[in-house]
């Protein structure tokens, strides 16, 4: 038998993950899409502020154009494709018979490892199925591959709230019922990833709606948050760089002769303590121009210059 201050505790947990089920499921939707060769897609899109603008996944999407978003009160419309970002993995849709409310969108800076959070999503064609869990992680990195492209999702959001295949393009949300990611792959069991929202996210989500695409820059990086050794921490006054964890071969970062286990600190003379903080640098303005990157690799400062390319195919 439970204590009552356990039962209360399974009450409170209980009524957040309720009102969040409640506030976001209306403004998710499953989404159907086939591409040109006639090969079907399917995940969930949520909507955001705009026209009837729904945000989904990149690979949700793929190559269609079209597609229809079925609501959870059983109302569909067909949707066109407005425009897709590989590189974060995220695309944005249109409804043409309009669209609910928009969710209300979060800021992924603010979250914390070990905060609740809560998928809404449609796994498997379950409309509007919700899992619970905690941010197991933040600042992790996803490479991902599309045809001989290789690419890298930076600054994903790690949960082991259960994700399925078709809760890609669903809400990640905070207890709050603010929207603070899109859930974008199934890593494993226990571990779910998903896209921040963020002033990044905005600036791609602005991007896509008036351009249809996103100019970006590509480095081949994948890394993720690693405190700085506690001499070097002294040193240079910060506490956090960026750990290598891959570079992929033939990238940019590969021919700047960057290696896996580089702890980076700086990026255009800029400290890096996140994956947003590169991020940020890597838009179209930077494609062709040299960009001096500082590491720490075995006990000393060493300084590369990679020339970033644009992200392609």
């Amino acid at each position: 038998m439970t204590r009552p201050d356990t039962d209360a505790a399974l009450d409170a947990y209980s009524r957040v993950v309720t009102a969040v089920a409640a506030d976001l499921t209306p403004h998710v939707a499953a989404l159907q899409v086939t591409a040109p060769d006639g090969r079907p897609g399917a995940g969930s899109a949520v909507v955001v502020p705009g026209d009837g603008l729904l945000l989904t996944n990149a690979h949700v999407v793929g190559r269609a154009r079209s597609g229809r978003a079925v609501f959870s009160d059983g109302t569909e419309t067909p949707v066109e494709v407005v425009g897709t970002d590989p590189l974060s993995d995220l695309a944005v849709v249109r409804a043409a018979g309009g669209a609910p409310e928009p969710a209300v969108l979060g800021d992924a800076a603010d979250l914390r490892v070990g905060q609740l959070v809560v998928a809404v999503g449609n796994p498997l064609g379950l409309a509007g199925s919700v899992t619970a869990g905690v941010v197991s992680g933040l600042g992790r990195s996803l490479p991902t591959r599309d045809g001989r492209t290789a690419r890298v999702v930076e600054d994903v959001i790690q949960t082991d709230a259960a994700l399925n295949p078709g809760n890609s393009g669903g809400a990640l949300a905070d207890s709050a019922s603010r929207v603070v990611g899109i859930n974008t792959a199934v890593a494993g069991w226990g571990l779910g990833l998903a896209v921040p929202v963020n002033d990044t996210t905005r600036r791609i989500m602005a991007t896509l709606v008036r351009d249809g695409r996103v100019r970006r820059a590509y480095l081949g990086l994948v890394s993720s948050p690693a405190p700085l050794p506690a001499a070097l921490a002294e040193r240079t006054g910060r506490r956090r760089g960026l750990r290598v964890v891959d570079v992929v071969a033939g990238s940019p970062a590969d021919r700047a002769g960057l290696r896996a286990g580089d702890l980076v600190l700086e990026a255009g003379r800029a400290p890096v303590a996140e994956a947003q903080s590169l991020q940020r640098l890597l838009f179209g303005e930077a494609v062709g121009r040299p960009l001096p990157v500082t590491v720490y690799r075995r006990g000393a400062m060493v300084d590369v210059i990679a020339v970033p390319t644009e992200l392609t195919g």
